[in-house]
């Protein structure tokens, strides 16, 4: 006969056999690492949620079994529910609660999770031979469980692993530290702490909590004798390490005995202190490798006046960690990082070489002192580099102050021989700035022949050709000594959360190998990875990264040409080097409600202008018949319009004036068909009616048929039809639908000129002659609802 406390015990078993160490109630031991108890617990919180989670529907739930006071883990229960007999483990609608394992321990799951992290366990058997095991993770405030699709019992510290490392629980315990960063930003604005300080004091008192006889006396200090402690403490610990700039990291900390508000309340500091070690020191204790002071640093400047003086444009570690992965990062790289920063790139390094090392100390021990190199300028920047390589258990040897162009840095990092280099360079904003491939050049200058050097800089860079005489002279220098491997295009706002708007790409090149004739480089278009931003910042709300990330780095690695995606070419100093220019758009299946939705907004401009007296959706002529075979063909733009690019606006064109004539300003915007409002303009050879108006920048691409007599402004192109096509407004209607697919090859990184919109091919239907079949694409436009009020 079944037993459900045989379940019971198998259970019981399972846990001990994996390093589950509990005592009897009223035995505990201090070996002990969590609590075991069976339908009720001594937790009133605990109770309290599940006062009305029975299985019938009313009154107190009762998991069977109850796991908490995890060590080192609060926030986290695991719970478990058993049945005797396998077939009662799982129902198909998870409804069943009172009869099976999965349903019970899930119901209770649902009222833990308001306010713990629920790993939940359902189990069903009565001995090793024959149990089933299902195991779920429900986050706080998480509306749905999800399965972790494991079947069995994993050790405890396992669990914990799994559990910290869930991506999930990552974004979830990143969005906690981003809101304690605010509010701890607040708090030291009001203590008139300067932003570049902010992070130097926290990076401080981190670096202090290292220290237990710090953590043990820190709270029973004055704040004078804390302010001494928390200096000397900095200063013991940084001197267990070699670097030859310890005195100048040491005097960047002085401010903190400087400051009168830190002094002012003995309770001040010390509240910050603790502040710090219960929100970004456990944070980073269970997530290493993280470069949370960067994070900090970028909070802190964010809403700073002058945050590019004060500091540089950080990598987000989500790109740091690609940087890693498209490098091939491993146990027996050497990395190299010219720009460093706070030394993102480095952490994420160290976090892949050290899982690549398997557990072995001695070789994650060498590649903590040897294999992790930086070079920064700015003093302030520096230390956080310094102390945040510390934090992460780095020895900090090989972090060079002063410039990577130093003859004598360059020299001495030459000689511990980097085969992976990474940078993310300062980006120009002057003339007398340095251009930012010449850092690349010199990372490169560093890395040993064959090595990968990945930068991620700006479009301008990627797009420049002999007309910018610079970047095109130092382009033409990297094509003569190393190889363009792959140019990946990036998010427009990756930078969002820098208060930074700069459209940037990733150029990865093999050092030192010429680049070769013919060569065909790899382009991708990795535009979307998943962030969304919001009036918090921008990040990976859907947890969408890591599939993205996969599928991008696969990509990548088998050279696959993907529609819309990626394409490899062949291409010189001249070339534009980004996806945008030689991308193919899939125009396999285009859909009607483009065309519909282009003839609709044209509607809405007629009437909203008096120009149309009432809009039907009525189409005109329903006799046309599509044909399943239509044979499609490319056509520049040239070959049917004249590309026109639209002057400065006059200021004094408001008031009537003889030679002058009433027209539509046509001007860089995509509402009220691009039109701003009616001016005076006496220039009639730019005065246009009958054509396509193209917004260049912003919302690049935008195009829209113009009837009336109009002047296009700056940052707008005219297309003036020829005589080679026939022109009218079904066909301007078709045409618009056309090159607004092409969009997304154009941002304010790379904007519709006027040489790349003559250039720009046009799919269209053709005849039996392979020439345009214009009458089919208006025959289309009159089928469609709206059509009669053209």
């Amino acid at each position: 006969m079944n037993n459900e406390a045989n379940t019971r015990a198998l259970f019981e078993q399972l846990l001990k056999e994996n390093d589950f160490k509990f005592s009897v109630k009223g035995a505990e031991s201090s070996d002990d690492n969590c609590i075991v108890e069976g339908e009720k617990s001594a937790n009133l919180k605990i109770n309290k949620l599940l006062s009305n989670a029975s299985k019938k529907g009313s009154g107190k739930g009762r998991p069977d079994y109850i796991i908490s006071k995890i060590i080192n883990n609060p926030d986290l229960i695991i719970i478990c529910e058993c049945k005797a007999q396998t077939k009662f483990h799982e129902s198909i609608n998870l409804d069943k609660y009172g009869d099976y394992a999965v349903d019970g321990v899930l119901l209770y799951s649902s009222f833990l999770s308001k306010e713990y992290d629920v790993l939940s366990i359902a189990i069903s058997g009565e001995s090793k031979k024959d149990y089933k095991m299902s195991t779920y993770l429900q986050l706080k405030g998480e509306i749905e469980p999800r399965n972790l699709k494991i079947n069995d019992v994993y050790k405890f510290n396992d669990y914990i692993n799994l559990y910290s490392k869930d991506e999930h629980k990552f974004n979830q315990d990143l969005s906690k530290l981003l809101d304690y960063s605010r509010l701890l930003n607040d708090h030291l604005h009001s203590l008139k702490i300067p932003e570049d300080k902010r992070s130097l004091l926290i990076s401080g008192c981190l670096i202090a909590l290292q220290d237990k006889a710090f953590c043990a006396s820190y709270k029973l200090q004055d704040s004078k004798a804390l302010i001494s402690n928390l200096l000397n403490t900095i200063e013991i610990q940084l001197q267990n390490v070699t670097n030859s700039d310890l005195k100048n990291i040491i005097i960047n900390y002085s401010f903190i005995k400087t400051s009168t508000n830190l002094s002012a309340n003995n309770n001040l500091l010390r509240e910050i202190i603790t502040g710090i070690k219960d929100n970004i020191d456990n944070f980073i204790k269970t997530h290493k490798y993280y470069d949370t002071l960067g994070q900090f640093y970028i909070e802190f400047l964010r809403y700073a006046n002058n945050d590019k003086g004060l500091g540089i444009v950080l990598t987000p570690p989500h790109i740091t960690e690609l940087f890693c992965e498209i490098g091939n990062v491993n146990k027996d790289s050497v990395v190299y990082d010219n720009c460093c920063g706070t030394g993102g790139f480095l952490i994420s390094s160290l976090d892949m070489m050290v899982k690549d090392s398997l557990g072995d100390s001695n070789k994650e021990a060498h590649i903590k002192s040897q294999q992790l190199i930086g070079t920064e300028f700015q003093d302030h920047i520096f230390t956080l580099a310094c102390s945040n390589m510390y934090i992460h258990g780095d020895g900090r040897s090989h972090i060079f102050k002063g410039s990577c162009f130093d003859n004598k840095i360059i020299e001495q990092v030459k000689a511990l021989k980097p085969n992976v280099g990474f940078l993310n360079p300062p980006y120009k904003s002057s003339k007398n700035d340095i251009e930012e491939l010449k850092f690349v050049l010199n990372n490169i200058e560093c890395l040993e022949k064959g090595s990968l050097c990945i930068a991620i800089i700006p479009m301008s860079c990627a797009i420049a050709d002999s007309k910018n005489k610079d970047v095109y002279d130092l382009k033409k220098e990297l094509l003569k000594y190393h190889t363009l491997d792959a140019v990946f295009s990036m998010p427009d706002e990756l930078f969002v959360n820098s208060n930074v708007n700069t459209r940037t790409c990733i150029m990865v090149f093999k050092a030192k190998e010429p680049h070769p004739e013919n060569y065909k480089t790899y382009f991708g278009y990795w535009k979307n990875d998943g962030f969304i931003k919001r009036r918090d910042g921008r990040a990976d709300y859907n947890n969408l990264w890591e599939d993205i990330k996969k599928h991008w780095i696969t990509s990548y690695r088998n050279r696959d040409e993907i529609i819309n995606e990626s394409v490899k070419k062949t291409v010189g100093a001249n070339d534009e080097w980004c996806a945008e220019a030689y991308l193919e758009t899939d125009y396999s299946n285009i859909p009607s409600d483009l065309f519909v939705s282009k003839l609709k907004n044209y509607c809405l401009y007629l009437f909203s202008n008096n120009l149309a007296n009432s809009i039907n959706n009525n189409p005109l002529d329903i006799s046309f018949v599509s044909e399943d075979n239509k044979e499609y063909g490319y056509f520049k733009i040239k070959d049917f319009f004249d590309v026109k690019s639209g002057g400065d606006k006059p200021k004094d064109c408001y008031y009537p004036a003889e030679g002058y004539y009433e027209v539509n300003s046509v001007e860089n915007q995509v509402n009220n068909n691009g039109i701003k409002e009616k001016i005076y303009f006496d220039k009639v050879d730019k005065i246009y009616s009958n054509f396509i108006s193209v917004v260049s920048i912003g919302d690049g691409g935008t195009s829209f048929y113009q009837p009336e007599k109009c002047a296009c402004f700056t940052r707008v192109k005219s297309l003036i039809p020829n005589n080679k096509i026939k022109f009218n407004p079904y066909i301007a209607m078709y045409i618009c639908v056309i090159i607004e697919m092409e969009k997304y090859k154009y941002g304010y990184g790379r904007v519709v000129s006027k040489d790349r919109l003559k250039e720009l091919y046009l799919y269209l239907p053709v005849d039996k002659n392979k020439n345009p079949d214009w009458e089919y694409m208006e025959a289309f436009i009159k089928s469609l609802p709206y059509s009669s009020n053209l």
